[in-house]
Protein backbone atom coordinates (compact mmCIF):
# COMPACT_ATOMS: atom_id res chain seq x y z
CA UNK A 1 0.00 0.00 0.00
CA UNK A 2 1.45 2.80 -1.07
CA UNK A 3 2.28 5.79 1.51
CA UNK A 4 -0.21 8.81 1.52
CA UNK A 5 1.45 10.73 4.61
CA UNK A 6 4.27 13.04 3.36
CA UNK A 7 7.19 14.66 5.59
CA UNK A 8 5.94 18.53 6.79
CA UNK A 9 8.05 21.04 5.10
CA UNK A 10 8.87 22.19 9.08
CA UNK A 11 10.28 18.58 9.88
CA UNK A 12 12.63 18.80 6.80
CA UNK A 13 14.04 21.63 7.36
CA UNK A 14 14.63 21.41 11.17
CA UNK A 15 16.26 17.66 10.21
CA UNK A 16 18.37 19.35 7.59
CA UNK A 17 19.37 22.53 9.83
CA UNK A 18 20.52 19.94 12.24
CA UNK A 19 22.62 17.67 10.07
CA UNK A 20 24.13 20.92 8.64
CA UNK A 21 24.95 21.99 12.37
CA UNK A 22 26.37 18.29 12.85
CA UNK A 23 28.49 18.26 9.83
CA UNK A 24 29.81 21.88 9.71
CA UNK A 25 31.02 20.81 13.56
CA UNK A 26 32.81 18.57 12.50
CA UNK A 27 34.90 20.37 9.28
CA UNK A 28 34.98 23.25 12.01
CA UNK A 29 35.58 22.77 15.33
CA UNK A 30 35.65 26.10 16.40
CA UNK A 31 31.99 26.41 15.51
CA UNK A 32 31.31 23.90 17.95
CA UNK A 33 32.93 25.82 20.86
CA UNK A 34 31.13 28.47 18.94
CA UNK A 35 27.99 27.12 19.85
CA UNK A 36 28.86 26.15 23.49
CA UNK A 37 29.80 29.69 24.08
CA UNK A 38 26.28 30.78 23.05
CA UNK A 39 24.49 28.31 24.75
CA UNK A 40 26.33 29.34 27.93
CA UNK A 41 25.69 33.10 27.50
CA UNK A 42 22.19 32.70 26.56
CA UNK A 43 21.34 30.80 29.66
CA UNK A 44 23.27 33.61 31.63
CA UNK A 45 21.40 36.57 29.78
CA UNK A 46 17.92 34.71 30.82
CA UNK A 47 18.65 34.06 34.27
CA UNK A 48 19.95 38.10 34.87
CA UNK A 49 16.59 39.12 32.94
CA UNK A 50 13.40 37.48 33.72
CA UNK A 51 11.47 40.09 31.89
CA UNK A 52 13.66 39.16 28.50
CA UNK A 53 12.72 36.05 29.56
CA UNK A 54 8.78 36.27 30.11
CA UNK A 55 8.33 38.08 26.71
CA UNK A 56 10.14 35.94 24.97
CA UNK A 57 7.88 32.61 26.00
CA UNK A 58 4.96 35.29 25.76
CA UNK A 59 6.03 35.42 21.82
CA UNK A 60 6.86 31.55 21.89
CA UNK A 61 9.96 32.79 20.73
CA UNK A 62 12.61 30.81 23.97
CA UNK A 63 12.02 27.68 22.46
CA UNK A 64 13.28 28.62 18.83
CA UNK A 65 17.15 30.38 20.62
CA UNK A 66 18.43 27.48 20.99
CA UNK A 67 17.48 25.90 17.75
CA UNK A 68 18.10 29.21 15.26
CA UNK A 69 20.78 28.47 12.26
CA UNK A 70 21.68 30.73 9.34
CA UNK A 71 23.85 29.68 7.00
CA UNK A 72 25.50 31.38 3.74
CA UNK A 73 26.06 30.02 0.33
CA UNK A 74 27.68 31.34 -2.82
CA UNK A 75 26.60 30.08 -6.17
CA UNK A 76 27.84 30.37 -9.66
CA UNK A 77 25.12 30.40 -12.37
CA UNK A 78 21.87 31.12 -12.63
CA UNK A 79 21.07 27.27 -13.05
CA UNK A 80 22.48 26.81 -9.80
CA UNK A 81 20.56 29.77 -7.81
CA UNK A 82 17.16 28.04 -9.81
CA UNK A 83 17.78 24.46 -8.70
CA UNK A 84 19.06 25.96 -5.00
CA UNK A 85 15.16 27.64 -5.23
CA UNK A 86 13.30 24.56 -5.63
CA UNK A 87 15.63 22.20 -3.59
CA UNK A 88 14.50 25.41 -0.37
CA UNK A 89 10.39 24.86 -1.49
CA UNK A 90 10.28 21.62 -0.09
CA UNK A 91 11.75 22.42 2.88
CA UNK A 92 9.03 25.52 2.95
CA UNK A 93 11.99 27.86 2.59
CA UNK A 94 11.06 31.12 -0.37
CA UNK A 95 13.03 33.89 -1.28
CA UNK A 96 13.02 37.01 0.74
CA UNK A 97 14.42 40.54 0.36
CA UNK A 98 17.44 41.64 -2.09
CA UNK A 99 20.83 42.40 -1.56
CA UNK A 100 22.88 44.01 -3.91
CA UNK A 101 26.55 43.43 -1.89
CA UNK A 102 28.46 45.47 -5.58
CA UNK A 103 28.55 48.62 -3.60
CA UNK A 104 30.83 46.63 -0.88
CA UNK A 105 33.38 45.58 -3.35
CA UNK A 106 31.68 41.96 -3.18
CA UNK A 107 30.59 41.07 -6.97
CA UNK A 108 27.61 39.12 -6.08
CA UNK A 109 23.84 39.99 -5.28
CA UNK A 110 21.54 38.02 -3.09
CA UNK A 111 18.55 36.67 -1.26
CA UNK A 112 17.81 35.13 2.13
CA UNK A 113 16.16 31.63 1.63
CA UNK A 114 13.45 31.14 5.19
CA UNK A 115 10.26 30.14 6.41
CA UNK A 116 7.90 33.27 5.93
CA UNK A 117 4.74 32.74 8.70
CA UNK A 118 5.27 33.02 11.94
CA UNK A 119 4.27 29.39 12.85
CA UNK A 120 6.43 28.14 10.47
CA UNK A 121 9.28 30.69 11.97
CA UNK A 122 8.44 28.90 15.42
CA UNK A 123 8.72 25.22 14.39
CA UNK A 124 12.10 25.82 12.76
CA UNK A 125 13.90 29.85 11.74
CA UNK A 126 16.28 27.85 9.75
CA UNK A 127 17.61 30.82 7.03
CA UNK A 128 20.01 30.15 4.20
CA UNK A 129 21.68 33.80 2.76
CA UNK A 130 21.80 32.45 -0.93
CA UNK A 131 24.70 34.87 -2.81
CA UNK A 132 25.41 34.66 -7.11
CA UNK A 133 28.69 35.85 -8.59
CA UNK A 134 27.59 38.46 -10.73
CA UNK A 135 30.30 37.37 -13.65
CA UNK A 136 29.36 40.67 -16.01
CA UNK A 137 31.50 42.43 -13.33
CA UNK A 138 35.19 40.62 -13.71
CA UNK A 139 36.74 43.23 -16.05
CA UNK A 140 38.90 40.44 -17.86
CA UNK A 141 36.50 39.41 -20.51
CA UNK A 142 39.28 36.25 -21.19
CA UNK A 143 38.99 35.22 -17.49
CA UNK A 144 35.14 36.12 -17.64
CA UNK A 145 34.75 33.27 -20.10
CA UNK A 146 36.97 30.62 -18.15
CA UNK A 147 35.14 31.24 -15.38
CA UNK A 148 31.91 30.87 -17.21
CA UNK A 149 33.31 27.51 -18.81
CA UNK A 150 34.34 26.07 -15.37
CA UNK A 151 31.08 26.92 -13.86
CA UNK A 152 29.26 25.29 -16.63
CA UNK A 153 30.81 22.03 -16.76
CA UNK A 154 29.75 21.21 -12.63
CA UNK A 155 26.49 20.39 -11.42
CA UNK A 156 26.75 21.13 -7.29
CA UNK A 157 23.53 19.09 -6.82
CA UNK A 158 23.52 15.17 -6.36
CA UNK A 159 21.26 12.79 -9.13
CA UNK A 160 19.76 11.58 -6.44
CA UNK A 161 18.96 15.34 -4.98
CA UNK A 162 17.37 16.21 -8.56
CA UNK A 163 14.70 13.27 -8.33
CA UNK A 164 13.54 13.89 -4.95
CA UNK A 165 13.15 17.56 -5.54
CA UNK A 166 11.36 16.55 -9.01
CA UNK A 167 9.18 13.76 -7.18
CA UNK A 168 8.31 16.18 -4.12
CA UNK A 169 7.35 18.63 -7.07
CA UNK A 170 5.34 16.07 -9.31
CA UNK A 171 3.83 14.69 -5.83
CA UNK A 172 3.02 17.49 -3.77
CA UNK A 173 5.46 16.45 -1.27
CA UNK A 174 7.86 13.59 0.18
CA UNK A 175 7.43 10.53 2.17
CA UNK A 176 9.59 10.67 5.65
CA UNK A 177 11.50 8.00 4.28
CA UNK A 178 12.32 9.90 0.55
CA UNK A 179 12.90 12.94 2.79
CA UNK A 180 15.42 11.52 5.10
CA UNK A 181 17.15 10.73 1.74
CA UNK A 182 16.47 14.54 0.10
CA UNK A 183 18.63 15.11 3.51
CA UNK A 184 21.50 13.35 3.04
CA UNK A 185 21.39 14.34 -0.78
CA UNK A 186 21.21 18.12 -0.28
CA UNK A 187 23.88 18.22 2.48
CA UNK A 188 26.50 16.94 -0.16
CA UNK A 189 25.92 19.90 -2.42
CA UNK A 190 26.79 22.34 0.85
CA UNK A 191 29.89 19.92 2.09
CA UNK A 192 33.43 20.81 1.78
CA UNK A 193 35.58 19.68 -0.85
CA UNK A 194 39.33 20.19 -0.40
CA UNK A 195 40.32 19.53 -4.00
CA UNK A 196 40.06 22.49 -6.67
CA UNK A 197 39.18 22.00 -10.14
CA UNK A 198 40.96 24.45 -11.24
CA UNK A 199 44.95 24.40 -11.64
CA UNK A 200 47.27 26.84 -9.43
CA UNK A 201 47.77 29.56 -11.85
CA UNK A 202 43.45 29.81 -12.84
CA UNK A 203 42.79 29.81 -8.82
CA UNK A 204 45.56 32.69 -8.67
CA UNK A 205 44.13 34.67 -11.54
CA UNK A 206 40.77 33.95 -10.20
CA UNK A 207 42.25 35.40 -6.89
CA UNK A 208 43.58 38.05 -7.86
CA UNK A 209 40.12 39.55 -9.97
CA UNK A 210 38.70 38.85 -6.00
CA UNK A 211 38.91 36.19 -3.53
CA UNK A 212 35.56 35.63 -3.48
CA UNK A 213 35.19 34.80 -7.37
CA UNK A 214 38.24 32.45 -6.70
CA UNK A 215 36.09 30.54 -4.39
CA UNK A 216 32.82 29.96 -5.76
CA UNK A 217 34.60 29.37 -8.84
CA UNK A 218 37.27 26.83 -8.12
CA UNK A 219 35.15 24.03 -6.68
CA UNK A 220 33.09 21.30 -7.96
CA UNK A 221 30.60 22.64 -5.03
CA UNK A 222 29.88 25.58 -3.13
CA UNK A 223 30.24 24.50 0.33
CA UNK A 224 28.51 26.36 3.18
CA UNK A 225 31.55 29.20 4.07
CA UNK A 226 29.26 29.53 7.72
CA UNK A 227 26.56 28.98 9.97
CA UNK A 228 25.67 31.48 12.76
CA UNK A 229 23.82 30.77 16.14
CA UNK A 230 21.81 33.66 17.66
CA UNK A 231 22.90 35.12 21.11
CA UNK A 232 21.01 37.09 23.03
CA UNK A 233 24.10 39.22 24.81
CA UNK A 234 26.92 39.34 21.25
CA UNK A 235 29.14 42.14 23.39
CA UNK A 236 29.32 38.98 26.31
CA UNK A 237 30.38 36.57 23.17
CA UNK A 238 32.57 39.01 21.17
CA UNK A 239 34.55 39.42 24.76
CA UNK A 240 34.63 35.94 25.53
CA UNK A 241 35.98 34.57 22.38
CA UNK A 242 39.54 34.67 22.96
CA UNK A 243 39.29 32.90 26.32
CA UNK A 244 38.03 30.01 24.43
CA UNK A 245 40.60 30.20 22.18
CA UNK A 246 38.95 31.68 18.68
CA UNK A 247 39.83 35.26 17.77
CA UNK A 248 36.72 37.46 16.74
CA UNK A 249 36.56 40.17 13.92
CA UNK A 250 37.88 43.76 15.48
CA UNK A 251 34.23 45.00 15.52
CA UNK A 252 30.67 44.01 15.91
CA UNK A 253 28.80 45.16 12.60
CA UNK A 254 25.75 46.91 12.75
CA UNK A 255 24.24 49.36 15.62
CA UNK A 256 25.68 49.46 18.74
CA UNK A 257 24.73 48.60 22.47
CA UNK A 258 21.13 49.32 23.06
CA UNK A 259 18.60 48.40 25.31
CA UNK A 260 16.09 48.04 22.58
CA UNK A 261 17.68 46.08 19.68
CA UNK A 262 17.14 46.99 16.42
CA UNK A 263 17.96 44.94 12.75
CA UNK A 264 20.71 42.89 13.29
CA UNK A 265 24.25 42.57 14.95
CA UNK A 266 27.15 40.74 13.86
CA UNK A 267 30.47 38.78 14.22
CA UNK A 268 32.46 36.43 13.57
CA UNK A 269 35.94 34.72 13.59
CA UNK A 270 38.56 34.90 10.93
CA UNK A 271 37.96 33.03 8.05
CA UNK A 272 40.17 29.72 8.44
CA UNK A 273 43.22 29.20 5.67
CA UNK A 274 42.97 25.47 4.88
CA UNK A 275 44.82 23.43 3.12
CA UNK A 276 43.38 22.93 -0.59
CA UNK A 277 45.68 20.54 -3.42
CA UNK A 278 45.49 21.76 -6.86
CA UNK A 279 45.13 19.90 -10.25
CA UNK A 280 49.19 19.86 -11.53
CA UNK A 281 50.02 20.31 -15.46
CA UNK A 282 51.18 16.75 -15.32
CA UNK A 283 47.12 14.89 -13.53
CA UNK A 284 49.11 14.77 -10.11
CA UNK A 285 47.92 17.01 -7.21
CA UNK A 286 50.02 20.04 -5.64
CA UNK A 287 49.76 21.24 -1.96
CA UNK A 288 48.27 25.00 -1.77
CA UNK A 289 45.84 27.01 0.95
CA UNK A 290 42.24 28.71 0.48
CA UNK A 291 40.91 30.80 2.73
CA UNK A 292 36.83 30.84 2.93
CA UNK A 293 35.06 29.47 5.76
CA UNK A 294 34.47 31.02 9.25
CA UNK A 295 31.90 31.00 12.48
CA UNK A 296 29.71 33.99 12.90
CA UNK A 297 27.13 34.75 15.40
CA UNK A 298 24.08 37.74 15.55
CA UNK A 299 21.83 39.14 17.66
CA UNK A 300 18.22 40.18 16.70
CA UNK A 301 16.17 42.87 17.24
CA UNK A 302 13.05 44.41 15.87
CA UNK A 303 12.37 45.27 12.39
CA UNK A 304 12.19 48.87 11.26
CA UNK A 305 9.95 50.24 8.86
CA UNK A 306 11.62 52.39 5.73
CA UNK A 307 11.37 55.41 8.03
CA UNK A 308 13.47 53.74 10.64
CA UNK A 309 15.79 52.41 8.12
CA UNK A 310 16.15 55.61 6.12
CA UNK A 311 17.87 56.59 9.91
CA UNK A 312 19.41 53.91 10.95
CA UNK A 313 21.23 54.08 7.19
CA UNK A 314 21.84 57.70 7.94
CA UNK A 315 23.48 57.28 11.56
CA UNK A 316 25.83 54.69 10.24
CA UNK A 317 26.77 56.46 7.51
CA UNK A 318 27.22 59.38 9.68
CA UNK A 319 29.26 57.01 12.58
CA UNK A 320 31.46 55.78 9.29
CA UNK A 321 32.40 58.98 8.13
CA UNK A 322 33.93 59.89 11.28
CA UNK A 323 35.60 56.87 11.80
CA UNK A 324 35.90 54.00 9.54
CA UNK A 325 36.62 50.68 11.50
CA UNK A 326 39.95 48.93 10.15
CA UNK A 327 40.26 45.88 9.58
CA UNK A 328 42.90 44.84 12.05
CA UNK A 329 40.89 46.47 15.20
CA UNK A 330 43.56 49.37 15.61
CA UNK A 331 40.77 51.95 15.73
CA UNK A 332 37.75 50.00 17.58
CA UNK A 333 37.13 51.87 20.19
CA UNK A 334 37.11 54.91 18.47
CA UNK A 335 35.00 53.09 16.27
CA UNK A 336 32.52 51.91 18.80
CA UNK A 337 32.17 55.82 20.42
CA UNK A 338 31.37 57.26 16.97
CA UNK A 339 28.95 54.98 16.66
CA UNK A 340 26.99 55.44 19.93
CA UNK A 341 27.68 58.43 19.61
CA UNK A 342 25.57 58.95 16.08
CA UNK A 343 23.22 56.66 17.56
CA UNK A 344 22.36 58.39 20.14
CA UNK A 345 19.31 59.94 17.88
CA UNK A 346 17.45 56.79 17.24
CA UNK A 347 15.05 56.33 20.36
CA UNK A 348 16.12 53.70 22.90
CA UNK A 349 12.43 52.87 24.34
CA UNK A 350 10.34 50.53 22.85
CA UNK A 351 6.93 52.56 22.86
CA UNK A 352 9.17 55.69 21.73
CA UNK A 353 10.27 53.51 18.67
CA UNK A 354 6.91 52.64 18.02
CA UNK A 355 5.36 55.97 18.38
CA UNK A 356 7.24 57.54 15.96
CA UNK A 357 6.88 54.71 13.39
CA UNK A 358 11.08 53.25 13.49
CA UNK A 359 9.60 49.99 14.12
CA UNK A 360 7.33 47.03 13.39
CA UNK A 361 5.40 45.53 16.54
CA UNK A 362 2.56 42.91 16.98
CA UNK A 363 -0.42 44.06 19.04
CA UNK A 364 -2.29 41.34 21.32
CA UNK A 365 -4.89 42.11 24.17
CA UNK A 366 -3.51 42.11 28.06
CA UNK A 367 -5.44 39.96 30.72
CA UNK A 368 -7.65 43.27 31.55
CA UNK A 369 -8.73 43.32 27.65
CA UNK A 370 -9.62 39.71 27.20
CA UNK A 371 -11.92 40.83 30.55
CA UNK A 372 -12.92 43.86 29.93
CA UNK A 373 -15.11 45.20 26.44
CA UNK A 374 -12.63 47.15 24.85
CA UNK A 375 -15.02 50.25 23.60
CA UNK A 376 -15.00 52.46 20.72
CA UNK A 377 -11.39 54.42 20.58
CA UNK A 378 -7.79 53.82 19.04
CA UNK A 379 -5.06 51.72 19.77
CA UNK A 380 -3.46 54.62 22.09
CA UNK A 381 -6.11 55.19 23.98
CA UNK A 382 -6.39 51.19 24.28
CA UNK A 383 -3.05 50.93 25.28
CA UNK A 384 -3.04 53.75 27.97
CA UNK A 385 -6.10 51.86 29.54
CA UNK A 386 -4.02 48.72 29.65
CA UNK A 387 -6.08 46.91 27.33
CA UNK A 388 -3.61 46.30 24.64
CA UNK A 389 0.10 45.34 24.59
CA UNK A 390 2.54 45.53 21.85
CA UNK A 391 5.83 43.02 21.61
CA UNK A 392 8.58 44.60 18.88
CA UNK A 393 8.36 41.98 15.70
CA UNK A 394 11.94 40.08 15.21
CA UNK A 395 13.90 41.16 12.33
CA UNK A 396 14.53 37.86 10.53
CA UNK A 397 16.34 38.91 7.86
CA UNK A 398 20.04 40.83 7.10
CA UNK A 399 21.48 44.04 6.21
CA UNK A 400 23.67 44.60 3.19
CA UNK A 401 26.25 46.39 4.76
CA UNK A 402 26.59 44.81 7.61
CA UNK A 403 26.59 41.63 5.53
CA UNK A 404 29.12 42.86 3.29
CA UNK A 405 31.17 44.12 6.46
CA UNK A 406 31.28 40.24 7.44
CA UNK A 407 32.60 39.29 4.14
CA UNK A 408 35.22 42.18 3.61
CA UNK A 409 36.50 41.49 7.44
CA UNK A 410 36.93 37.77 6.66
CA UNK A 411 38.71 38.23 3.07
CA UNK A 412 41.32 41.14 4.54
CA UNK A 413 42.03 44.39 3.54
CA UNK A 414 42.87 43.72 0.10
CA UNK A 415 40.10 41.76 -1.03
CA UNK A 416 37.57 45.22 -1.48
CA UNK A 417 37.71 46.37 -5.25
CA UNK A 418 35.68 49.09 -6.85
CA UNK A 419 32.76 47.10 -9.14
CA UNK A 420 31.21 49.41 -11.63
CA UNK A 421 27.66 48.29 -10.77
CA UNK A 422 24.55 48.43 -9.45
CA UNK A 423 21.07 47.33 -7.93
CA UNK A 424 19.60 44.87 -10.55
CA UNK A 425 16.59 43.00 -8.94
CA UNK A 426 14.91 41.80 -11.96
CA UNK A 427 17.86 40.40 -13.99
CA UNK A 428 18.35 38.47 -10.22
CA UNK A 429 14.65 37.33 -10.13
CA UNK A 430 14.87 36.52 -13.54
CA UNK A 431 17.71 34.03 -12.36
CA UNK A 432 15.71 32.86 -9.70
CA UNK A 433 13.03 32.55 -11.76
CA UNK A 434 10.56 34.10 -8.94
CA UNK A 435 9.98 36.83 -7.33
CA UNK A 436 11.70 37.85 -3.97
CA UNK A 437 9.37 38.97 -1.16
CA UNK A 438 9.39 42.53 -0.27
CA UNK A 439 10.45 42.24 3.67
CA UNK A 440 8.74 45.52 4.81
CA UNK A 441 5.47 45.09 3.42
CA UNK A 442 5.82 41.68 5.30
CA UNK A 443 6.44 43.21 8.29
CA UNK A 444 3.73 45.82 8.10
CA UNK A 445 1.07 42.80 6.75
CA UNK A 446 2.18 40.96 10.04
CA UNK A 447 1.84 44.54 12.44
CA UNK A 448 -1.78 44.99 10.43
CA UNK A 449 -3.02 41.56 11.20
CA UNK A 450 -2.01 41.61 14.92
CA UNK A 451 -4.24 45.02 14.82
CA UNK A 452 -7.36 43.51 13.07
CA UNK A 453 -6.86 40.19 15.81
CA UNK A 454 -7.24 42.55 18.56
CA UNK A 455 -10.67 44.32 16.68
CA UNK A 456 -11.99 41.06 16.22
CA UNK A 457 -11.52 39.64 19.75
CA UNK A 458 -14.96 39.07 21.28
CA UNK A 459 -16.38 42.18 23.01
CA UNK A 460 -14.28 44.35 21.04
CA UNK A 461 -15.74 47.32 19.43
CA UNK A 462 -12.94 49.30 18.65
CA UNK A 463 -11.76 50.89 15.72
CA UNK A 464 -8.76 50.96 14.07
CA UNK A 465 -6.54 54.29 13.55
Amino acid sequence: MPETKFASADSLRAAFSAAMSDMYRKEVPAYGTLIRLVEAVNAETLTADPELARRLEATDSLDRISAERHGAIRLGTADELKMMRRVFVVMGMYPVGYYDLSTAGVPVHSTAFRPVDDDHLKRNPFRVFTSLLRLELIADEELRAEAANILAARDIFTPGAHALVEKAERDGGLSPADGERFVEEVLETFRWHDKAVVDTAMYDRLHAAHRLIADIVSFRGPHINHLTPRTLDIDRVQDRMPGEGIAPKAVVEGPPTRRCPILLRQTSFKALEEPVAFVSSDGNWEKGSHTARFGEIEQRGVALTPKGRALYDALLTKARAKVRPAADGSNAGDYREALTEAFAEFPDDWNEIRRAGLGYFAYSLTEKGQRTEVKNGDIETAIEAGLIQFDPIVYEDFLPVSAAGIFQSNLGDGAAQEFVAGPNQRMFENDLGAAVLDEFAHYAAIEAASIRDCMRAPGSTMAAE
